[in-house]
């Protein structure tokens, strides 16, 4: 068995294989049964006992009753109370003219509203449209012209920002604000706390059923946008399926590791969880949101993030899971004032949508006495392909782990188109129930990624003899050296593990020779120091020399990110201008 283990593992270690715990798990009648069905006329791997639309996996949750659902700042939400604002927003948006198959746009920071909208429209059928808050008014304005949203749920400070875009968006028939500080002028503008009132009022909210509508799994539930590095945003159109197949997926990976360990699962218990990635992104909402309402765990929401505030938080909640990307980990791990806290009560750390080095998976394991987590997914596949999590990731810190059995990833040659053997690296394609059907009214991008039920996600992988994923970089971010392949992910790595650097990127500074050369950007820990010289010789003690940065430029703060974690770095090739040649 392959294995690059940063820490001694017990030699008992695994107690089953991977195809053990597979056909132990997913065999006829066990919780993680599996089934074939037709999508979209491609045979599909599906889990059976998945819930099959979020309308039902709203109503189901209400049984976890009096626990507590939401939590930001002063603001507690149970799950029944949840429930009583969600059916009430529902039947709002019925008497609004929502019908199956409309628009209705979530634009908000993460609050105690967020999940009530997404909810609420999605159990009456509608397609649920988060927007990024992150974006400006005209972007916003972007996302709710290209769907066509009929409604717009927005915090007081969206609103503010789109308030010059209104009269250019004739599709938007109602808005509505919570939080609004100013008033609301117009027929078409409603606040959130008159319709049902604030989030402490919602346990007093009568107890009203939803709105009779007949929804299948493969109804169109959501359209996420992608937020990828370049272009313009595009919606990937999402179903009810797609997003409650990584309900299954996340359970599955939990009992597989206790499998692997010699344990035996059990229920899935509730967590309190401290949830610092935005909701309008997949694997906050999908990947993280999803799971824990099944278990009933208690999701705690933070205005911004600030690694101060979030260590008083987990210590004073007893936080068990936290994460999201790469780079709140390091924070954690490396602020001068972690000894104040007590974090002990932290035992998962787990993150996607950047690569992470293999020294953070061994510092969150032995400095916080966690169990690090990672995986691969992307929007267009509602994030969770593969996950990657306890001795499985220290086993392999380098992977993103296998796919979840319902999935299928194969590797392709993007000159030939055929598929590669084991160890060969090429563009990763991906099939399951968690791919997305296509972009919303873009039916020339949906052709070129999607094919016969596969997405082509443009990352660079391999595929170990065991089935483990590597994603070595993204196609079009590798760094080509004279004909040499420099994949920036092996780089920064190395970076990664040098003591000082706690963020790096690695990208691509034109030359007339050798057509580009790797140039590093570093963000350093509080009072560390490193030069620039010594960095280089770091990296050239590690890697051949073609692949040491010809230059390291210094940033005083951390590396720019959009809304998935991953490194604007064409943001960041600015600073090489001086080192073309």
């Amino acid at each position: 068995m392959t294995s690059e283990a940063l820490v001694p593992l017990d030699p008992a270690w695994p107690a089953m294989t991977l195809a053990q715990t597979d056909a132990l798990l997913t065999a006829p009648g066990a919780r993680f049964e599996m089934e074939t069905v037709d999508i979209a006329g491609v045979a599909t791997r599906t889990w059976k006992n998945a819930p099959p639309t979020l309308r039902f996996l709203a109503q189901a949750i209400r049984a976890h009753g009096g626990r507590v659902f939401t939590v930001y700042q002063d603001e507690r939400v149970t799950y029944e109370a949840n429930w009583r604002a969600t059916a009430q927003l529902a039947n709002q948006l019925w008497s609004m003219g929502v019908r199956k198959g409309d628009r209705v746009a979530i634009a908000m920071r993460n609050l105690p509203e967020w999940p009530v909208a997404f909810f609420a429209a999605a159990s009456i059928g509608a397609i649920a449209v988060p927007l990024n808050a992150w974006w400006v008014g005209e972007e916003l304005a972007y996302g709710l012209s290209d769907s066509g949203a009929k409604v717009a749920i927005l915090d007081g400070q969206r609103h503010d920002r789109l308030t010059p875009h209104y009269d250019a968006l004739p599709d938007l028939e109602h808005v509505i604000v919570s939080r609004a500080d100013a008033s609301l002028e117009g027929p078409k503008f409603h606040r959130l706390e008159v319709l049902i009132g604030t989030p402490n009022d919602w346990a007093g909210l009568d107890d009203v059923a939803l709105p009779d509508v007949e929804i299948a799994p493969d109804d169109a539930a959501t359209i996420f946008y992608t937020s990828g590095t370049t272009g313009q945003a595009k919606g990937a159109l999402g179903t009810h399926r797609n997003i409650c197949s990584n309900i299954l997926s996340a359970g599955y990976v939990q009992a597989r590791g206790m499998l692997r360990r010699g344990e035996t699962p059990g229920e899935p218990a509730p967590k309190v969880s401290l949830l610092v990635i935005p909701l309008f992104h997949v694997t906050a909402c999908s990947a993280a949101l999803m799971p824990g309402v099944v278990t009933g765990s208690t999701v705690i929401f933070m205005r911004r993030w600030d690694p101060l505030e979030a260590m008083a938080i987990i210590e004073r909640e007893k936080v068990q899971f936290t994460g999201g990307v790469p780079t709140i980990a390091w924070q954690l791990l490396e602020h001068p004032e972690r000894d104040k806290y007590d974090l002990s009560s932290l035992d998962t750390i787990s993150y996607g949508g950047a690569p992470s080095a293999p020294e953070l998976v061994k510092r969150i394991y032995k400095e916080f006495g966690a169990l690090p987590g990672n995986g691969w997914g992307m929007t267009e596949t509602m994030a969770t392909v593969t996950q990657h999590s306890g001795e499985d990731y220290l086993n392999r810190p380098t992977s993103c782990g296998p796919p979840v059995p319902v999935a299928e990833l194969k590797i392709v040659s993007q000159e030939t188109g055929e598929t590669l053997p084991t160890g060969d690296v090429g563009e990763l394609w991906a099939r399951g129930p968690m791919v997305v059907k296509g972009y919303w009214n873009k039916p020339e991008a949906s052709a070129e990624t999607f094919v016969d039920g596969w997405v082509k996600t443009g990352d660079l992988a391999r595929l170990d003899e065991e089935g483990f994923c590597y994603i070595v970089d993204r196609a079009k971010d590798i760094i080509i050296r004279g004909g040499e392949n420099i994949y920036s992910s092996e780089v920064e790595d190395v970076l990664y593990a040098h003591p000082a650097v706690i963020d790096a990127a690695l990208v691509g500074i034109p030359h007339h020779q050798l057509g580009e050369q790797p140039g590093a950007v570093v963000h350093l820990a509080p009072g560390a120091s490193a030069s620039e010289d010594e960095l280089r010789a770091w990296v050239g003690r590690h890697l051949a020399a073609f692949k040491v940065p010809v230059a390291v430029k210094f940033t005083d703060a951390v590396l720019p990110r959009n809304a998935n974690g991953k490194i604007l770095k064409t943001e960041l090739r600015g600073l090489f201008a001086a080192e073309e040649a």
